[in-house]
Parts: structure tokens; C-alpha cells; sequence
């Protein structure tokens, strides 16, 4: 299966970056390309640009995508944590302006032996990179049924969390919980019938917990976006595509942090603590896809793009 993802707020995510023709980008979660292609042709002479992403199947399709712009564009698979030092290998000090599409592509979704939907009857996997060796069948046969319990309600914001905890720790106790449809089973059994008629597939919130968790991928955002903020070249700038409230929230927090980290009480007249802005919050709201988008792409519905400009001079 050719590897697709259609890169969701596209325009204003190119538009959010300012791109400058002679300026050095990285496009930390590579995908198909999309995100990338349109900054490689708005750049020129001395314009480089870093694509980075941990999947195989990415890597390959968005070479082949990228071919046309030759040695403007390096490609690293990598995860995006890593991406200070993956500068540091290509003797990169600094960037003018990185984007983030945290979403699952539409290819790890539809390939089947990926283990990522519910929608097909295959082993456990969800490993984003593969070089990984925990997978979604380690977490849910060896996790405690409290961890299992604080995962689901934590990632999945799952209201029967600890019931699906328990029917996981009961069902392996039996035999160990090896394709996606056994799991589906299990939840389908801790989820009263009339909660199961409401708000779409059953599974989808475990599912999603499960990912997050095989991948730590809130752990890696909290993680990272401070030192990508410090990779920036004044006046650079940071955008960060979610699609889920948890991922939001993060990055609306530490966005604000980075524009006012004081932590002196507010009753003090100046600020003793020492610690300075490193720039300012482009987007007080998020920026939302178009109805027109959304209509073309229904997983864009759940997008929100916030932006950081890294303090000039």
C-alpha cells in the first residue's frame, strides 16, 4: 500500500512559518511529505530543508516525493526528540522554522499489519518506528491492571477505563491477548450495551491510549518542545499541528511557559527570578481547518495548529 497522509492545514501552516527563500527548516514528522514539499519550493539558493521521521514507509515515500529538490533536502529517519542532535550531525546551529504534524497517518491506519485500527482483525503492533521493540501486545499482556487502568483513562479519556482494565487482566489471565480483534471482544464485554450504541466505535479511546502509550508520544511533545524553541533562529518560528485535546493542552501550555516563565509570586514589584521570554505566542486561539477542508478530509476535523515566534534580536 503506497503511504498516504493528506497534510491537514496545510496553507496556513506554510503561511504560520514565514518562510524565508535562503532559510534552513525541518518538517519533524516527515509523513508523505506534504508539509515539506511546500516549503521545498519556496526555498532557493542557501535554503535547506531537514525531513525527519521515525517510520520506514515515511522515509521511503517521502524520498521518492522529494527527489525533485535534490540536495535542498536531507532526509533523517529519527525521531524528532532527536532533533538537536541530528543538527548538530549536518553541522546545523540553528533553523528559521520546524512543523509538527502529530497525526497518525492515514497509511499506519489503513495498513492492516500495522495493528493501529480497530477496523481490521490483526496482531497487536502500533509501533510507529518498528526498530522499537515494545509493541501494543507487551503493554497489554504485562502492564499491571492499575498501570493498564491509569493509561486508558489518562491517554484515552475513557470513562470505563478501569473496567476495560479489568476485563484486559481477566482475558490474559486465560491466554495472552495476541490481534486487535481480541481486544476489541474485551471492550466491547466492559462497556454497558447502551454507552456502546453512543459515541461511535467502542474502541476507538483504548485504542488511541494504547498508541500514545507504546509510542510515549505526549511524553516526547512535553519533552521536546522547549529545546525546539531553542533551536530557532530569532524570529523563527515553531508550528505544532494536534489532534487530540491532550496533545493541545501540552502544547498550549509549554508555548505559554516559553513567553512568560517567571516564576516570581505576583505580588513582587519586578521580576527577581531571572528567567526571560523566548519569544511570543503567535496564536491566541488555534487556527481550525475550513469547513471546505473538512468536508474533503474528515480526519482534519480534530486539527488545531498553534504557532511560537522565537524572540527577535
Amino acid at each position: 500500500m503506497a503511504f498516504e497522509h493528506k497534510s491537514v492545514l496545510l496553507f496556513e501552516t506554510i503561511e504560520g512559518l514565514k518562510i524565508k527563500s535562503d532559510g534552513t527548516y525541518v518538517d519533524g514528522t516527515l509523513g508523505g511529505g506534504g508539509h515539506s514539499a511546500e516549503i521545498a519550493t519556496r526555498l532557493e539558493s542557501g535554503g535547506r530543508l531537514i525531513g525527519i521521521d521515525q517510520d520506514a514507509a515515511a522515509i521511503e515515500a517521502a524520498g521518492r516525493r522529494l527527489s525533485q529538490f535534490g540536495d535542498k533536502v536531507t532526509i533523517i529517519r529519527d525521531n524528532y526528540q532527536n532533533t538537536k542532535a541530528v543538527l548538530w550531525e549536518l553541522g546545523i546551529t540553528g533553523i528559521d522554522g520546524m512543523v509538527l504534524d502529530l497525526g497518525v497517518s492515514s497509511y499506519q491506519l489503513d495498513t492492516q499489519e500495522r495493528g493501529f485500527s480497530y477496523r481490521f482483525d490483526t496482531p497487536l503492533d502500533m509501533r510507529m518506528d518498528q526498530r522499537q521493540t515494545k509493541s501494543a501486545r507487551d503493554i497489554l499482556n504485562e502492564y499491571s491492571e492499575m498501570e493498564l487502568y491509569r493509561v486508558i483513562r489518562d491517554y484515552g479519556e475513557e470513562k470505563f477505563a478501569k473496567n476495560i482494565a479489568k476485563h484486559i487482566v481477566k482475558a490474559r489471565a486465560e491466554k495472552s491477548i495476541e490481534t486487535t480483534g481480541e481486544l476489541n471482544e474485551i471492550i466491547r464485554s466492559a462497556i454497558p450495551a447502551k454507552m456502546r450504541a453512543e459515541g461511535g466505535h467502542p474502541s476507538k479511546r483504548t485504542f488511541q491510549a494504547i498508541r500514545i502509550e507504546c509510542n510515549r508520544e505526549l511524553e516526547v511533545l512535553k519533552e521536546s518542545i522547549g529545546e525546539l524553541i531553542d533551536l530557532l533562529n530569532p524570529g523563527g518560528r515553531l508550528c505544532i499541528i494536534t489532534f487530540h485535546s491532550l496533545e493541545d493542552r501540552i502544547v498550549k501550555t509549554e508555548f505559554r511557559q516559553a513567553q512568560n516563565p517567571c516564576t516570581c509570586p505576583s505580588e513582587f514589584p519586578v521580576c527577581v527570578c531571572g528567567k526571560t521570554s523566548k519569544g511570543k505566542v503567535i496564536t491566541s486561539k488555534p487556527i481550525l481547518p475550513g469547513e471546505e477542508e473538512q468536508e474533503e478530509n474528515s480526519r482534519s476535523k480534530s486539527a488545531k495548529l498553534r504557532i511560537f515566534e522565537k524572540i527577535s534580536g
